[in-house]
């Protein structure tokens, strides 16, 4: 049987688009407290929040102090806006899920966040960097 690949680009009703980010940003302080049920809830919560937006999130690694993410996107979502949505829904649901990261932090991430646009090429180098992750 052939496998069948996803179509490349994305349309609407004015525009052809591949759209993707690389995004990575941290717990406030750095602190490693993105492991064990927190994770795993974390990323349910990326997921979800990402679908109410339309965003398709391509690849997800989640380290102790750190998140990486490449997401698909359509040309109206900036990447202030996306990153804004998931560090401001995850903190919310996070913190009032998990008491001891109010205790921990005085808010669950930095304001600062990384940004960069992923071209066709560079793709499979990006989601290859996220996947290898785990390993270092």
């Amino acid at each position: 049987m052939k496998e069948v690949k996803p179509k490349r680009w994305k349309t609407s009703s004015t525009s052809v688009y591949n759209i993707g980010y690389h995004l990575i940003w941290c717990p406030k302080f750095r602190r490693k407290v993105l492991s064990g049920h927190i994770e795993v809830r974390l990323r349910e919560l990326l997921m979800e929040k990402a679908g109410e937006l339309g965003l398709r999130i391509e690849k997800m690694e989640v380290m102790p102090e750190y998140v990486h993410l490449l997401v698909k996107a359509s040309p109206a979502d900036a990447p202030q806006f996306i990153v804004a949505q998931l560090k401001g829904y995850t903190s919310f649901k996070l913190r009032s899920e998990f008491p001891e990261l109010k205790s921990k932090l005085p808010t669950l991430w930095t304001r600062s966040f990384y940004v960069e646009s992923v071209g066709h090429l560079s793709e499979a180098t990006v989601k290859k960097y996220i996947e290898d992750q785990k390993r270092q």
